[in-house]
């Protein structure tokens, strides 16, 4: 895969943690970027977000139609089939602008992974095995897609994780956010569990949540 395309935006002069936040099918890293003044992070942090645009490719649930995607969706039964292989690429690219932080002398333990549907399945198999100590790991209406697959690390295994989803969610059913938890549980994870009453999107008091729990997992005071 190619380098991917990214829209950067720092909250403040040469930042010492950052963000990567990953999009849903058929949107763009733009789609993110308006919760950034809502997060309620001290005036003073400054943290750098980057928002990934994924790449166009054909959906099959979608009648084959290019669309930006992390990776291709075959069903959308419960149990999701999904081209796992495109999901790994997603997140070996995801992983290079990783690389590209510690360049910039920003290190592991100062960066937050993040995700909103495929974004999120893509988050979770980029940052649970991830050989380095994260910061941080939040996913949003999503699910677990490579539980069967991925090669857990044991660096992350204390790392603050949130995960939260609507319980009206029609595209990406609560069942699904639940038995994300179970699964990282039983890996030896400790992830925070929140829901909302809202369907396939984010609500203000969610972005509320996550601004407590990027100030807690990047000491921003």
């Amino acid at each position: 895969m190619e380098p991917l395309k990214t829209l950067v935006i720092d909250t403040g002069s040469s930042p010492d943690a950052a963000v990567i936040w990953l999009h849903g099918l058929g949107a763009n890293g733009h789609d993110f970027e308006p919760v950034i003044p809502h997060l309620g992070l001290p005036e003073s942090a400054a943290v750098r977000f980057i928002f990934p645009h994924a790449p166009e490719m054909p959906v099959t649930i979608n009648g084959g139609m290019r669309m930006p995607a992390w990776y291709d969706i075959k069903a959308i039964a419960i149990d999701r089939t999904v081209d796992t292989e495109q999901l790994v690429a997603s997140a070996t690219a995801v992983g290079d602008i990783i690389q590209s932080l510690r360049e910039e002398g920003i290190t592991d333990d100062r960066i937050v992974i993040a995700g909103f549907s495929q974004g999120g399945a893509v988050a979770y198999q980029l940052g649970l095995s991830w050989p380095e100590k994260l910061a941080g790991i939040f996913g949003l209406s999503t699910y677990f897609a490579t539980a069967d697959t991925i090669e857990i690390a044991d660096a992350n295994k204390q790392t603050p994780i949130l995960i939260c989803h609507g319980t009206q969610d029609p595209i990406v059913p609560e069942v699904l956010g639940k038995r994300s938890v179970e699964v990282m549980r039983q890996a030896g994870f400790k992830p925070e569990y929140e829901t909302y009453p809202i369907e396939h999107s984010v609500c203000l008091e969610e972005i509320q949540k996550i601004g407590v729990f990027l100030r807690s997992a990047l000491q921003l005071t």
